[in-house]
């Protein structure tokens, strides 16, 4: 086992490599996505925020760019079935390491659905209408679901959902043939109807991404993808690796093998870097506030080393981080953007009078991004009901829910 690598440099690796540091911002934003791996996109707001967080220039538009028209960002479902948004190059990798393997199961589940709500061939049905949908997105060009399904008329199967349960509902099939589209790498997704927005119009993959995600080969794919993470995640666990790929312990262990991942002692077990690593010294103090979701705060399972207890609410209950406050690579608080556009924030800890200043000045430039724009959090942590003054906050070191001075 190699030295030993405390948590100290482990911080300074995370505010370097994951460009927290006012001097490593750039506007690159493929380069941004290649150094966090890829963003994640199950919040569509995650994707903006967490880009401009990193950007010398942030802008709204210059996002949509890169996703939109330069396409060198793409959309795909990906790691854990969520979507994120990477270079062409890492959704490849993504698609071989991870997506195909869903790919099964979700068509498996539909042709369920299909038996159950009166389809006899329910797998004939479905390959049909996989076929019906690419055909209609080639003529037309981006669309929505609901654009698809009002001029694909044999789609409109009905597809009855959890019968005789008090959460019963129905669903048009077609809708699902675009999420198995999606899996099979055969559609992505394109530019909804404003940033904020998780309707996404859909396109024909070819049309996007000539020659398609190919067809790499699973275990070298596993294998990269790993490096990949351990370069810009590093050190970490065996269990941090496996939570954020979502593959098995035994996939895991072989992908650390095939890159030639090398051991180091962390403080509380053992970790992993990645062959080439390079050491890293100290770095000056920083601050940064993160959307929820972002890369950074959901980059590892085991999160001891910067996330303090205190500021454990932060995550919900199945472990989605919220939006969060960051000094020198420790979540010290949390901030939520209310109805009326305000940004409140919630210390789970004492902070000195300069380091808030210094994160009021962020949420300021927070705000000029955004401008009037309003959001909701798809995934709050514990914290943001009552940072939203809809529950009652406790704790006597933050004592209340601050509405900040940037507001």
């Amino acid at each position: 086992m190699n030295s030993r690598i405390d948590v100290e440099e482990r911080r300074a690796r995370l505010a370097e490599r994951h460009r927290l540091l006012p001097r490593t911002r750039t506007d690159d934003l493929p380069q941004i996505a290649d150094d966090l791996v890829a963003l994640h996109s199950s919040d569509p707001v995650t994707v903006f925020l967490s880009a401009m967080a990193r950007m010398a220039h942030p802008s709204i538009a210059a996002v949509e760019q890169a996703l939109y028209v330069d396409r060198s960002l793409i959309r795909h479902h990906g790691m854990r079935r969520t979507l994120w948004v990477a270079t062409p190059p890492v959704v490849q990798l993504m698609h071989a390491a991870a997506t195909r393997d869903l790919l099964a199961n979700e068509r498996r589940r539909t042709s369920q659905l299909l038996a159950a709500s009166g389809v006899e061939d329910p797998e004939r049905w479905l390959a049909d209408a996989e076929k019906q949908v690419l055909a209609d997105l080639r003529e037309h060009g981006p669309s929505t679901a609901r654009e698809v399904g009002q001029r694909v008329e044999a789609l409109r199967q009905r597809l009855q959902l959890a019968p005789g349960k008090s959460y019963a509902g129905v669903q048009s099939a077609h809708t699902r043939v675009l999420n198995i589209l999606g899996f099979a790498g055969q559609m992505f997704r394109g530019k909804p109807s404003n940033w904020i927005n998780g309707a996404y119009r859909y396109v024909a993959a070819e049309a996007w991404l000539p020659g398609g995600l190919g067809d790499l080969d699973p275990q070298q794919a596993a294998a990269e993808l790993a490096a990949r993470w351990l370069q810009r995640f590093g050190p970490a666990t065996t269990l941090d690796l496996q939570w954020w790929m979502g593959w098995t312990l035994r996939r895991t262990k072989q992908a650390l093998t095939d890159c030639g991942a090398v051991e180091v002692n962390l403080e509380g077990g053992t970790g992993w870097l990645a062959a080439d690593d390079a050491p890293l010294g100290a770095v000056e103090s920083w601050v940064a506030v993160l959307p929820g979701l972002d890369p950074t705060i959901m980059g590892w399972k085991q999160r001891d080393w910067y996330l303090p207890s205190t500021s454990s609410e932060v995550f919900d209950s199945v472990g989605n981080g919220g939006p969060s406050l960051w000094i020198d690579g420790r979540v010290v608080g949390a901030w939520a953007q209310t109805k009326d556009g305000s940004i409140h924030s919630h210390y789970f800890e004492r902070v000195a009078a300069a380091r808030r200043r210094e994160i009021d000045e962020r949420i300021a430039e927070l705000k000029s991004w955004i401008g009037d724009t309003r959001f909701s959090m798809r995934f709050p942590g514990d914290i943001h009901a009552r940072l939203l003054g809809t529950r009652t906050l406790r704790g006597a070191p933050a004592r209340r829910a601050d509405k900040d001075a940037a507001t």
